[in-house]
Order: structure tokens, then C-alpha cells, then sequence
């Protein structure tokens, strides 16, 4: 055997990790030698004293020499092919046997690939970018892919190689994409990527493409076979392929999975085979408390919604996040489910037991700013890879975050792709986009002279707008039947009309003036509502401009401003009777509905992201029957498709009178799409009950009282109207008939013609 001629420069840019293609050096390379052609095999083996390339096909080992280093080796090998050679490799007194990295050239992404990604256009780049279990030639592993243009060097680290970024180099493709194949890992294998400027400056990154993480404040990306999970959901999936969202009743309980109910830390979790799995405490603010398993969500939070009538369940983001106290919206793992709850199959186990339960599944997405952690996106590859240079257009100062850079095309294809690689791999039902508004302005909470405009000289963020566009209309795409929710807050435009027509993409929008407005309005003295109804009627002239959802959230029961019962005036009593009459006068305005966990019983004090929710309130009545009234409220809500399959039209609402301020009275129709049926809905704003109140009707007949907040079951006065009342031919508000109504005290009656009871009388 004899050596081959190799600089000692070449040697160096191995040893001292400056090799932009280890693959040029190291592993098989056929050389010509004395006029023949031989194999040369080359390794850096750090720790290494000597080392063997073994043929196990031919049983041979070859040694190898020791070349400018004492731990880079080398040796020749005369044989036609070589394929699958390991290398025997002695350290200190423990030996073992491998395969050689940098055996296997053949990259798993294509030209094609990298051109979509470069353009942007590479909807499904997870499946190739990350940590992937592989097979080549045979021989399985793990292929590893990161984006790092602007790097020196890139490593792959894990306690396989003792975090040592020497034993591992990757290869840059002429993309800026960094990749290699590692053989004999698997799933479960713990990593991160060394990252190295020009300057030699070293950052240890988890993934960006990461499919789990470690318990925080580990920071490991974990390798992680996402096609393992049996979905059950098959029927729910292509139902949902054929329905218009739009035209269903959508009810959203709203949730921070963390903070909703805790376990005792001195009772681990049991995973499905009986194994004990780690305890993941909340913090010192709650000693002895552990969060509850993605799979005991599923047990206790499931049928407690499906028993409040509740269509869907809305998480605050369960993307990987560092810091329990930013709620979930400063994400250092786009595409890994918090392990704080659990792996991504336990994740996977409750979306597919909310379908089996008729729940559909909505996720908060972050696509508009990340944090400044270490082993997250910021500066990413010694530049501002996913950030703007420029911090007038790349700090959010007032979050402490980072803005992404929507102009850069595989910015922007990262985050497009991991929209829909919520959908695809955990068949999530819906996104609620966090913080659009920030998105949209470039001068969003900034003051004058720390921001810039945009090319024409304006306000607009042109490519965030571009970027919203591209990914509603992707995942829309893909997945027909999902909801994509806008948190709106401004003027701009067709938020929720579709991309065809210049729209953002969108097809809800949270309808954040409607909110203020009610809650301006029944946070004063009812005496004073008189003259204010313009903040109950105002929301009826923009209702159908947008897709509106109407959301009382987690944003208005933090910072001081109390939880919803607590902004209500007057005694306990009048309190929780305003909740009924808010959410009554809610579920009967037109849009879709959502209310944060804790509202549907009356918990006094704010939401609290450390402890539970306040159940002990369970042991008294009052807020016994606030649960039963928020069951029923829903229930009837879904019973009803005058409530909600014609919540954008114009012929979905009709006033009956809203100008009655000085008893604080209004009502009006709901109208049925497929039908003739409507339900009209009268609400009194006032603890002053009227017993002889008239409203003029469309149609003669029976009007059963469907639904009356002030009913004695849900700790009301019990005031009525004995289930129903007859029309008079007596003309009002400019209808042919009326009807002579008690109106309880704040409270709002849900009335509808029964055509078959009139039918049958006027017969008789």
C-alpha cells in the first residue's frame, strides 16, 4: 500500500473546520497511481490513534497512515469497486466500527428542489430540509439539511460525535443549502448545527425545520419520524374537504393548553405502553404542579368542550417556544410541537381525537415575528438571514423580537410551507395568524424616523402583504374546507376576500372593532348605555364588508383589565346577568363566535399563564348555571342556521329597531338561508324589566321563545314570556304585525315563528 500526494493545505482546511466541501477530501476518491487506478480513502478522526478501512464483502481491513495530523488518515486500495467500506477505528483503549460519511455523495435534494426553494416555491421543503431517517445504499441514517448561505463552515452535532463539530462537516451547495448524510443514527437522536461566519465566530442552532425539541431550556432539536402516527380522522378529513366553513356555525374555545388545568408533579404521566413519561414542571410560581400530557388534554379537555357545545377548540401556539411566559408567540421551533405537552405523536393523538369527537382543530400562527434566543432563527448564519439587516425594518422593539425578511424568497418559503405543514402532518382544521396588523405597517409601533416606506413612498408593507397572499392561497390550495383567521385591527382592505380579487387571502377576520365597542359599552353604568348605542348598532353597517369573527380572547383578561365578569358594573347578580346578555347579544350578531377558556364560568380574576383556571368556582351555583347557560346558548347556536349560514350576507340581518336608546332596546331578524325560517333576537341593555313591550313581526303566528337569558336555570329572574307569544294584527315598525313582549332585565329572548303550530290552529 502507498500513500497518494496531498497538500498539507488541504489537511489544514479539515483539521481547523474551513472546508466549504469536506467531500473534495475526505472519503472514496479513485486516483491514478503507477499508471493504475486505485481507491483513495481519507478520514479525519479526532480522538482517533489509528484506523482501518474494513471490506466486509471481502473481509479485508486496510490499514490506514496517519497524513500532516496525527488523527487525519489515509490509505489506497486496489479494488475495482468500492461500495458500504467501514472504518475500524481505535480511541484510547475502546475500538468501534462505522460507516464513513462521506462515503455517501448522493444528495437528497435535487437541482429541482433547490431551484423551488430558491424561488420560493417549495411548498413541501420540510420533507427535505431538517433531520431525515434515510436509506442509502442500503445503509440506513439520518440525512441532514440546513440553509446557511452566508456561512464558512457548517457541522452537524449530537452526542454521537460528543457535540464535537469536527467529526461531522457538511457540504454547501451552490444554493447556500448545507447537507449531509450521517449512517447508523436514527430517530431519537439529539442534535444542532455549528454554524460558523467567515469571521470564525461559532453558533450552535437548532433546527429551523426541526420536527421536536427538547424540554425547555434545552435547546436540542430531536430526529423525529412524523409518518409513524395512525390517523383514524378519514371520514372527518374528506367531510371537511366538501364544506364551505363559511356556512357552518363556528364556536371557538379558545385555549393556552400550559395554563388550563395541571397535574401534581408527584404523579407522572403514563404513555399508552405503561412507560412513565419525564415530568415537565410549570414553574417555581406553581410548586408541585405539572403540565398536563398532549394525551391527558385529550381525556379532560376534549369532553369538556364537546360537552359545552363548543365546534372548535383554538390553541394559543403550541409551536416550540423557550419562555412559558410569552404564552407561546415568540417561536424558536416553527415546525416542532412544544415537548412541553409531549412528542409530536401525542399531538397528533389529540387532533385525531378531536375529530373523533366532531372538534375541529384551530392553531395560532406566528409568521410575523421570532425571538432573539440564541439557538433560534436570529442571525442565524453569522448575517441576517431571516431577519432584515436593518433594524427600522427588522426589531420589533416593543415585543423585543425580530421582524422576518418577506422579500427573501426562501424566508418566505419557509414560512409558507410551515403553514401548511400544520395541515398536512397534524391535520389541523384551521390557523388564527397572530398580530397581522404588525405585519401589514411598516410603521407599526414605531415613532418617526425608525422606520422606513416602502418603494412608493407609503406605510404599506408591500411584501408582507405578498407573502400573506401566497400563503392563503397555498394552503387553500391544498386543503379546501380550513379557516384561516386574520388578527386584523385596522382598516386594510378585503382582509378576508379572497387573492383572486386583490384580497389578503383570508377567509375570517377578527372583528376587533366590535369588540371594543362592546366592551366600552357594558363595562359603564347602565343608566349611561342610553346614550351610547351606537356602540351596539355601529358594527351592523360593516358586518358583511368582511368575514368577521367576533372574539373576546386571552388579549382582554391580562395586563389589568380584569377577566369579563370582573368589567361588568353593579352587584354579583347584575354581573353575571351583563355576561348573559354580552354573549346572547354575541352569538346573535352576525359572524362567527370565540371566547377564551375561563369565560364560560365566570372566573373572577385575569388569566393567569402559571396556574389553573379558577374550577373551585365550580362548588357554587351561580357559576354552575353560567356553565349550563353557555352549553345551551351553543347547542341552540348550532340548531339554528338562521344563527350562522348567512353571517356575510346582507340578507342574513334585518333591524326590526334599533333606535329605542332611552330604554336601551334593540332586536332584529336572523334570517335562514335554505329556508323561510328566522329568529329574531330582542335585547334590553338595562336591569329594568318591561312587561308590556311591542315589536313588530314579519309573519302572523306562534313565536316560541327558543332561548331566554334570564331564565331561572341560569340564575336569572326567571322573567318571560310562558314559552311563547301570539302576534296581534296590529301593525309596528313598519310591520304588518306585532308582538307584546316581557322583557326581562338584561337579558335577550331568542324567538321564532312555529309554522306548524300556527298552521295547525289557524286550520282549526
Amino acid at each position: 500500500m502507498s500513500m497518494t500526494t496531498i497538500a498539507p493545505e488541504q489537511v489544514n482546511r479539515i483539521v481547523w473546520n474551513q472546508h466549504h466541501d469536506p467531500f473534495e477530501i475526505l472519503g472514496s476518491h479513485l486516483i491514478e497511481q503507477n499508471g493504475k487506478n486505485v481507491w483513495a480513502v481519507r478520514a479525519y478522526l479526532p480522538n482517533a490513534s489509528a484506523a482501518w478501512v474494513v471490506l466486509p464483502s471481502e473481509r479485508k481491513e486496510y490499514p490506514m497512515e496517519a497524513v500532516h495530523d496525527p488523527h487525519f488518515f489515509e490509505c489506497t486500495i486496489e479494488i475495482s469497486e468500492l461500495a458500504n467500506y467501514q472504518l475500524r477505528i481505535k480511541e484510547g483503549e475502546h475500538e468501534r466500527v462505522t460507516y464513513d460519511p462521506y462515503a455517501f455523495r448522493s444528495p437528497n435534494l435535487t437541482e429541482f428542489d433547490l431551484h423551488l426553494f430558491s424561488e420560493g416555491n417549495h411548498h413541501r421543503i420540510y420533507e427535505k430540509m431538517g433531520a431525515h431517517a434515510a436509506e442509502i445504499d442500503g445503509v440506513k441514517g439520518v440525512y441532514f439539511a440546513v440553509w446557511a448561505p452566508n456561512a464558512r463552515n457548517a457541522s452537524v452535532l449530537g452526542d454521537f460525535n460528543n457535540w464535537d463539530g469536527r467529526k461531522n462537516q457538511m457540504r454547501k451547495g451552490a444554493t447556500g443549502v448545507w447537507e449531509l448524510f450521517i449512517p447508523e443514527l436514527g430517530v431519537g437522536e439529539h442534535y444542532k448545527y455549528e454554524i460558523k461566519n467567515f469571521e470564525g465566530h461559532i453558533y450552535e442552532k437548532s433546527d429551523p425545520y426541526g420536527f421536536q425539541q427538547e424540554v425547555r431550556p434545552k435547546t436540542a432539536s430531536i430526529v423525529t419520524d412524523l409518518n409513524s402516527y395512525s390517523w383514524g380522522d378519514e371520514d372527518w378529513m374528506e367531510k371537511r374537504r366538501h364544506i364551505d366553513p363559511l356556512s357552518q356555525p363556528i364556536s371557538v374555545y379558545e385555549v393556552h393548553l400550559g395554563s388550563w388545568l395541571h397535574a401534581s408533579s408527584s404523579e407522572p404521566p403514563k404513555l399508552p405502553n405503561g412507560e412513565i413519561q419525564p415530568v415537565v414542571t410549570v414553574s417555581e410560581l406553581n410548586p408541585g404542579a405539572r403540565f398536563l400530557t398532549y394525551r391527558e388534554l385529550a381525556e379532560r379537555l376534549i369532553p369538556y368542550v364537546k360537552e359545552l357545545g363548543y365546534t372548535h377548540i383554538e390553541m394559543l401556539p403550541v409551536a416550540e417556544h423557550p419562555f412559558d411566559g410569552s404564552w407561546g408567540y415568540q417561536v424558536t421551533g416553527y415546525f416542532a410541537p412544544t415537548s412541553r405537552f409531549g412528542t409530536p405523536s401525542d399531538f397528533m393523538y389529540f387532533v385525531d381525537q378531536c375529530h373523533e369527537n366532531g372538534i375541529g382543530v384551530i392553531v395560532d400562527w406566528v409568521p410575523g415575528h421570532f425571538p432573539k434566543d440564541g439557538h433560534g432563527l436570529a442571525f442565524f448564519d453569522g448575517s441576517h438571514l431571516y431577519e432584515h439587516a436593518d433594524p427600522r425594518k427588522g426589531e420589533h422593539k416593543e415585543w423585543g423580537t425580530l421582524v422576518f425578511n418577506y422579500n427573501r424568497n426562501e424566508v418566505r418559503n419557509f414560512l409558507v410551507a410551515n403553514a401548511l405543514f400544520w395541515f398536512d402532518k397534524y391535520h389541523i382544521d384551521g390557523i388564527r395568524v397572530d398580530a397581522v396588523a404588525s405585519m401589514l405597517y411598516l410603521d407599526y409601533c414605531r415613532k418617526p424616523g425608525e422606520w422606513v416606506t416602502n418603494q412608493y413612498g407609503g406605510r404599506e408593507n408591500i411584501e408582507a402583504a405578498d407573502f400573506l397572499r401566497q400563503t392563503n392561497h397555498t394552503i387553500f390550495s391544498y386543503f379546501p374546507g380550513i379557516v384561516s383567521i386574520a388578527e386584523e385591527s385596522t382598516s386594510w382592505p378585503m382582509v378576508s376576500w379572497p387573492t383572486y380579487t386583490g384580497g389578503l387571502g383570508f377567509n375570517l377576520k377578527w372583528n376587533m372593532g366590535w369588540m371594543h365597542d362592546m366592551l366600552d359599552y357594558f363595562s359603564m353604568d347602565p343608566w349611561f348605555r342610553q346614550f351610547h348605542q351606537n356602540n351596539i348598532t355601529f358594527s351592523m353597517w360593516y358586518h358583511h364588508s368582511e368575514n368577521f369573527m367576533l372574539a373576546l380572547s386571552h388579549d382582554e383578561v391580562v395586563h389589568g383589565k380584569s377577566n369579563i365578569i370582573g368589567k361588568m358594573p353593579g352587584d354579583r347578580w347584575q354581573k353575571l346577568a351583563n355576561v348573559r346578555c354580552l354573549f346572547s347579544y354575541m352569538f346573535a350578531h352576525p359572524g362567527k363566535k370565540t371566547m377564551f377558556m375561563s369565560m364560560e364560568f365566570g372566573q373572577w380574576s385575569e388569566w393567569n399563564v402559571w396556574s389553573d383556571l379558577e374550577w373551585q368556582l365550580f362548588q357554587h351555583e351561580p357559576h354552575q348555571q353560567l356553565k349550563q347557560f353557555f352549553t345551551d346558548l351553543n347547542h341552540l347556536y348550532r340548531s339554528e342556521p338562521a344563527l350562522y349560514n348567512q353571517d356575510f350576507a346582507q340578507a342574513g340581518f334585518e333591524w326590526i329597531d334599533c333606535s329605542d336608546n332611552r330604554h336601551s332596546v334593540v332586536f332584529f331578524i336572523r334570517r335562514d338561508k335554505d329556508s323561510d325560517d328566522f329568529i329574531i333576537a330582542v335585547c334590553n341593555f338595562t336591569p329594568q324589566p318591561h312587561s308590556h313591550y311591542r315589536i313588530g313581526v314579519p309573519e302572523p303566528g306562534f313565536y316560541t321563545e327558543l332561548f331566554n337569558s334570564d331564565a331561572r336555570q341560569y340564575g336569572g329572574s326567571n322573567m318571560g314570556n310562558l314559552g311563547g307569544k301570539w302576534t296581534d294584527n296590529w301593525s309596528l315598525h313598519n310591520r304588518p304585525y306585532s308582538l307584546d313582549l316581557c322583557l326581562p332585565p338584561l337579558g335577550v329572548l331568542f324567538l321564532k315563528l312555529d309554522r306548524k303550530k300556527t298552521a295547525e290552529v289557524m286550520e282549526s
